[in-house]
């Protein structure tokens, strides 16, 4: 049985990102990372009877709270258990066309409160992390079978983790007197392995190395690279796409996918005519990435690493500007 905390699940960004994807009556909808459902309610309450709601997670707990939502909006609405890239690249694939794509990355309050799932610090719990519980790779396999620099490289680039280095041969160390089971056994390892002076400066000293380990195990980044062309391509002319992000590794992806759409002629500056022929296909929504308020992290401090791009698409695939 999965036992969820009692932290009550708040959608981050949620106003803004309305404000930005504009949902209205009769238009069709993606949540792409459905979640525990805040931003798909958000989006089904502007829809209307003839809108429709698509919500995609590969999480199968997600789907539950999904039919809950569905039975108590007006909107048409469809749940697709699936990663969103691969889902994506479905919809596109059958022809769909949608109004508004949201990307909310990272990882779900309620998939961090149930313990059993092994994603927090904070509960002592097995080494899991999947957010599809049907995967066979989890966190205990990542821990116990990867060799120290494949160890350190991925601290280093998903957790931006300082002492990767030294964690990582603590790691192999203590996994060669008896495999690593549970989440405290790793807390114990990575907080002996960090100069005791940094251990709590910036937070729990375990918080960036379960960040790297979940991003590996889920293959978070890959599953990103993957979606963006899709979540693009879904889209009708001037539809709107928003996504969230939780650190620089995803919100560089998704700046640079945006602002190259959103780029003209990139002939030299010094050419009389455009030779290029290139043309914008994006219109960016806001100047900077959107971030909480100081009253939104107030109240939910999980939001405070979140910055959310958007862009409206200015022309069909293969229309000219």
């Amino acid at each position: 049985m999965l036992v969820e905390m009692s932290a009550p699940h708040i959608p981050v960004l949620a106003e803004e990102a309305i404000e930005l994807l504009a949902p209205s009556a009769g238009e069709t909808m993606i949540d792409a990372t459905f979640g525990a459902g805040g931003h798909s309610r958000r989006l089904a309450e502007h829809l209307g009877p003839a809108g429709t709601l698509i919500a995609i997670d590969r999480d199968p707990s997600a789907e539950e709270r999904f039919e809950q939502l569905a039975a108590e909006v007006d909107c048409h609405t469809r749940f697709i258990r699936a990663d969103f890239a691969s889902a994506l690249e479905g919809l596109v694939a059958e022809g769909l066309r949608a109004d508004g794509v949201l990307l909310d990355l990272g990882i779900s309050s309620m998939q961090v409160d149930t313990w059993e799932r092994g994603f927090s610090y904070s509960y002592d719990a097995p080494l899991d992390m999947r957010m599809d519980p049907g995967q066979e790779f989890d966190a205990r396999e990542l821990v116990n079978t990867w060799d120290e620099r494949r160890l350190a490289r991925t601290l280093r680039e998903f957790g931006d983790e300082r002492y990767a280095g030294k964690i990582a041969r603590a790691i192999v160390r203590a996994r060669a007197r008896r495999p690593l089971e549970t989440t405290h056994e790793l807390v114990d390892v990575i907080t002996d392995a960090i100069p005791a002076p940094a251990r709590f400066a910036g937070g729990h000293p375990a918080k960036r190395s379960f960040q790297a380990i979940r991003i590996a195990v889920n293959g978070e980044l890959d599953q990103l690279d993957r979606a963006l062309p899709s979540a693009w391509a879904v889209l009708r002319k001037d539809g709107r796409f928003a996504g969230i992000s939780f650190h620089s590794l995803e919100d560089r992806r998704v700046k640079r996918f945006l602002v190259d759409r959103a780029q003209g002629c990139i002939c030299p500056p010094d050419l009389p005519v455009c030779a290029c022929g290139r043309t914008a296909e994006a219109a960016l929504l806001s100047r900077r990435s959107v971030v909480p308020s100081a009253d939104e992290i107030a109240a939910n401090p999980r939001a405070s690493s979140a910055r959310m791009r958007a862009a409206r698409k200015l022309r069909d695939e293969g229309e000219q500007g």
